[in-house]
């Protein structure tokens, strides 16, 4: 059995329809530069009201992917 080494960083999307679009985006563009990705973990949810209505998603979350032990990312 293999030894796993992760790495974890965390970031924000955003969306002006849904919290699942503000992830979506946020790991869509973690995966132009990071490779590997694995999970995800939803550490917060916000929004933006304006006038009294919903006008954006805001999630922060954790990405995890695995280290590339040769490679060093």
């Amino acid at each position: 059995m293999e030894n796993s080494v992760y790495k974890v960083v965390e970031l924000v999307g955003s969306s002006p329809d849904s919290i699942e679009d503000a992830i979506g985006s946020a790991i869509q563009r973690a995966g132009l530069t990071l490779r590997n990705l694995q999970w995800f973990e939803v550490v917060q949810v916000r929004g933006r009201i304006d006038k009294g209505n919903v006008e954006k998603y805001q999630v922060t979350i954790k990405v995890g992917f695995a280290h590339d032990m040769e490679g060093g990312g």
